[in-house]
C-alpha cells in the first residue's frame, strides 16, 4: 500500500503544540568575520575620541563662516534696480510716450512698494521712478503694425555703472515647472524636422498640437512656446541733451543673452509657410494670413529670446535675461524706457517687472548661499563649544567594544562601564 501523507494546517491546534515542533538545527548568528570586526573596532576606538572629534566642529565653523562672509560681501557689490510695471495702463496717468526731452510728459511717481534698488550711491532726495501710459502703433515687421499699449518708465541712476549691464524681465506666480507644461514640447520639431500633422497630434505637444480650423500643426507647438513672453522693450533714453540737442540713447542688444550651447537645440525649420499654423498667442505678430512666404517662418536657431524662454524655470518667481550691454558705461542721470505691453499677467494673478543689474564673479545678487554658510559655520562653532564644555565638566566614559562582537551564542564576560547592574541581570 502506498503511504498516506498527513496534511497539517498552519492554524490548527496541532501546529501550536510544542511537542509537535520539528527538530531543526539553529544557525549561528555570529558572522564569520567576528575577529576581524573586533580588530577594526579596536583600531577606530582611539581615533574617534572627544579630543579628535571636537576640533572638527571648530574647523568646519572657522572655514564656513569666512566663506559665507565673502559670498555676502560679493552679493552686496551687485547694483540693481527692479520696477514692477504690472497694470501700468490702468493705474498710471496718460502720457504722450514721447522721448523728446524738450516736451514735458505727465508722469506720476510710482508707489514705493513697486520699486527696489541697491546702488553704491543713494538716490538723490529719495526719488522713486515715475510712470505713465499711452497707445501707439508698433511695427513688428515691415508688413505688420498694431496699435499697442505702451508703458513709459522714468528712473534715476545715481552713479556710473560699469558694464556688463544686464536687463531682465521678472515674472511672479508663473509655474513653468508644472509637469504638463514642461512636457508640452516637441524637440524634433524645434530642431527643424518637418513632422506631419498626425505625428504632432500623437506627440507630446498636448493640448496645442493642431490648429482646430486648418488642422495644420502649430509651429512651434506646445504650451511653452505658445506662452512666450512678448512684451517689447526699447533702449534706455537719457533725459540729457547731446551736442546735437537730442536725447542720448543707451543701446541694448539681444545678442548673447542665451547660452552658447542652446543654439544646438534649435534648427532652421524644413516646413514651408503653408504647412504650419501660428500658435494662438503669436497671432499679434502674424495677423490675418499667419505665416507667409514674404514674412517667412521664425528662425528659432537664431532667436535667442525664444531660447531663453524655453529654458523653463524651477520656481514660480523667476528672472530671464532680455537684453544686455557689455561695452558702455551706464552713466549717472535720468533715463526713460518704453515698454510695448502684450503679455497679460492679471489672468493668473501674477506680476511683471524689469530688472537692471550688474554681476560679480559669484553671479548676480543672491545672499542666500552666503547666509547659509555663515549659519552652518556658526552652528558648528556653537556645538563644538557646547560639547567641549560638556566633556570637560562631566566626561563620558567610552563604551566597551567587547559588547559589539555580535557573539550571541555565548554570554559576554565583559563588565558594564556605562550603567549599574539591573535586577535580574546575570552577574
Amino acid at each position: 500500500m502506498s503511504q498516506t501523507q498527513q496534511v497539517r494546517h498552519e492554524d490548527s491546534i496541532e501546529t501550536q503544540d510544542p511537542h509537535n515542533e520539528d527538530t531543526k538545527k539553529t544557525k549561528s548568528r555570529r558572522p564569520a568575520n567576528t575577529a576581524f570586526r573586533q580588530q577594526r573596532l579596536k583600531a577606530w576606538q582611539p581615533i574617534l575620541t572627544p579630543k579628535t572629534v571636537l576640533p572638527l566642529f571648530f574647523i568646519v565653523g572657522i572655514l564656513f563662516a569666512p566663506i559665507g562672509g565673502l559670498l555676502i560681501w560679493a552679493s552686496s557689490q551687485v547694483q540693481e534696480l527692479a520696477i514692477d510695471y504690472t497694470d501700468c495702463f490702468t493705474k498710471s496717468p496718460p502720457t504722450t510716450a514721447n522721448r523728446d526731452v524738450n516736451k514735458t510728459d505727465s508722469l506720476d511717481p510710482m508707489p514705493s512698494s513697486r520699486v527696489t534698488s541697491h546702488f553704491k550711491t543713494a538716490l538723490n532726495g529719495g526719488q522713486h521712478p515715475k510712470w505713465g501710459h499711452a497707445t501707439e502703433n508698433y511695427s513688428y515687421s515691415s508688413q505688420v503694425s498694431l496699435n499697442t499699449n505702451v508703458c513709459v518708465l522714468q528712473f534715476d541712476i545715481p552713479n556710473d555703472i560699469h558694464p556688463p549691464i544686464l536687463f531682465y524681465y521678472r515674472l511672479t506666480n508663473f509655474y513653468q515647472n508644472h509637469r504638463r507644461y514642461v512636457k508640452s514640447i516637441d524637440t524634433d520639431q524645434l530642431k527643424g524636422d518637418a513632422k506631419s500633422a498626425s505625428a504632432i497630434n500623437s506627440g507630446d505637444c498636448d493640448p496645442l498640437q493642431l490648429d482646430p480650423d486648418t488642422h495644420l500643426p502649430y509651429y512651434p507647438c506646445g504650451l511653452i512656446a505658445n506662452s512666450l513672453f512678448n512684451d517689447t522693450y526699447d533702449n534706455f533714453t537719457a533725459l540729457t541733451q547731446n551736442d546735437n540737442g537730442k536725447a542720448t540713447p543707451y543701446n541694448l542688444t539681444q545678442k548673447g543673452i542665451a547660452w552658447s550651447s542652446e543654439a544646438d537645440l534649435y534648427g532652421k525649420t524644413k516646413y514651408t509657410a503653408k504647412e504650419v499654423a501660428v500658435p494662438p498667442n503669436w497671432r499679434n505678430r502674424y495677423p490675418k494670413d499667419g505665416y507667409t512666404d514674404e514674412r517667412g517662418i521664425p528662425d528659432l536657431h537664431t532667436d535667442e529670446a525664444f531660447q531663453v524662454w524655453m529654458r523653463t524655470a524651477g520656481l514660480p518667481t523667476f528672472s530671464k535675461l532680455a537684453a544686455r550691454n557689455d561695452h558702455d558705461v551706464l552713466k549717472t542721470g535720468t533715463y526713460r524706457i518704453k515698454i510695448w505691453e502684450n503679455f497679460e499677467v492679471s489672468q493668473y494673478g501674477g506680476t511683471k517687472s524689469i530688472l537692471i543689474s550688474t554681476r560679480t564673479v559669484m553671479g548676480g545678487k543672491n545672499p542666500f548661499l552666503g547666509i547659509a554658510y555663515v549659519v552652518v559655520g556658526g552652528i558648528c562653532i556653537l556645538l563644538g563649544a557646547l560639547f567641549t564644555a560638556t566633556h570637560l565638566i562631566k566626561p563620558r566614559k567610552l563604551g566597551d567594544h567587547t559588547y559589539l562582537t555580535w557573539n550571541n551564542d555565548q554570554p559576554s564576560t565583559a563588565t558594564a562601564t556605562g550603567r549599574s547592574v539591573r535586577p535580574g541581570d546575570s552577574a
